[in-house]
Formats: C-alpha cells, structure tokens, sequence
C-alpha cells in the first residue's frame, strides 16, 4: 500500500507491535475523545489498577504516541496527552511475522472503532444541536478508476484532511489544552479500495453496464 506521507510520522515496527494491545488502544482513544488525563482518572474509565495504566501509559509514550503535559499537573499529578500530529501505519515486511500480526490486529480494530463511532453518532444524532447535524453526513461513492486515478483521488483527499489537521493542531498548542466549548470532537472515516478483484472475469465483464456513481449520503 503506497502513499505520499499525510501525517507526523509512520508507526515502525517496535510501535505497532507495541500499540497492537487491548488497553493501550482504549487509553489512547480516551486521551483523543476526552483531552489530557491522567492516570488515575483512566485507571477509573477502564477498570484497572493505577499501577497497571501508568505502566501502558508509558509505554506508549515510549513509541511516541502520547506524551506528558508538565503545565497541567499539580505537585506529583502527571497529565497525559496525544502527540499533535496523527499517524499512520506502516505495511510491515513480510519477514517479520510479528509486525504484521500486530498490523492485522490494528486494522481490525481500526474497523471496529469505525462501526462503533458511526453507531454512536446514529444513536446521538436524534438529539444533537440542529448545526452539528447539518455539519455531520454519512457518504458512499461507488466509482470505475483505473490503480492510478484511485491512487492520486486518495492522496488528494488526504490532503485535504491534513491541512485541517494542522489548523487543530495549532489551534490546540495556542490554547495549552484548555477546552474550547465551540469545538467539537469531530471524527472522518475515509477509505478506498477496489472491491471484487477476486471474482471471474465474467463477473467483471457483466458489471460493465453498471452505473458509473452511486450515493448514499452526503460526504
């Protein structure tokens, strides 16, 4: 899977198996949804000792995936923030069987939080401020591309999203964490695939005559 680089930085080897972990996700999806926490606090939302989520806590401060915020704690109080940024994982070599165990399981994860985000959304959407919902959509395009223009559609879109992630981000360093009460924790889910290469060449001749577009939605 080749493509241009639209984040901070491409998890290497040592940090995908060493995010591949039940709880240091959901640690890092807290700290994401919820801002700067510490441990104890986590420790509460997760159901495990202190002990146990400082000790996850650090490690995935170790991969750089999250890092202390020294201007929110007091005393011995230690707060924990994601890194600015994003990341992306990166297609582990086929000669390390351990990387690529973990990058299966943290593609399959990544599937789960997306249902799980889209069904919560469908489930708060009945009651959300009416400008949340006209923001919100939910989109499906189905599209004949050749490798090439699927490629270039995908890096133009990720772009995009780039360029909004730096606006957060910058916005995020210049408020020192302190929440902002007219933003909101928005989530993009966007992937591109072919789908049906596997089948016949019959099939792929039949579905020709097909409709070039499709919506479902709004993106």
């Amino acid at each position: 899977m080749r493509s241009k680089s639209h984040s901070a930085r491409t998890l290497d080897a040592k940090a995908l198996k060493s995010f591949a972990h039940p709880l240091r996700l959901r640690l890092y999806e807290l700290l994401d949804e919820h801002g700067p926490s510490t441990a104890t606090r986590l420790a509460a939302l997760v159901g495990q000792n202190t002990g146990a989520t400082s000790y996850h806590l650090r490690e995935l401060a170790r991969h750089g995936m999250i890092e202390t915020a020294p201007e929110l704690g007091k005393g011995k109080e230690k707060y924990w923030r994601i890194v600015p940024g994003g990341f992306s994982y990166g297609e582990p070599s086929q000669d390390d069987p351990e990387a690529a165990s973990a990058f299966s399981f943290l593609i399959d994860d990544l599937i789960r939080q997306r249902g799980a985000e889209l069904a919560r959304w469908r489930a708060e959407a009945t009651t959300a401020p009416e400008e949340w919902v006209q923001a919100s959509g939910f989109g499906r395009r189905s599209l004949r591309l050749t490798p090439q223009e699927a490629e270039d559609m995908r890096d133009e879109v990720l772009e995009v999203l780039d360029r909004y992630r730096v606006m957060a981000d910058q916005r995020q360093e210049r408020s020192g964490g302190k929440p902002d009460p007219a933003l909101g924790h928005v989530v993009v889910h966007f992937d591109t695939f072919p789908v049906g290469l596997s089948d016949g060449a019959d099939d792929g001749a039949a579905g020709q005559g097909s409709e070039e577009g499709s919506d479902a939605g709004v993106l």
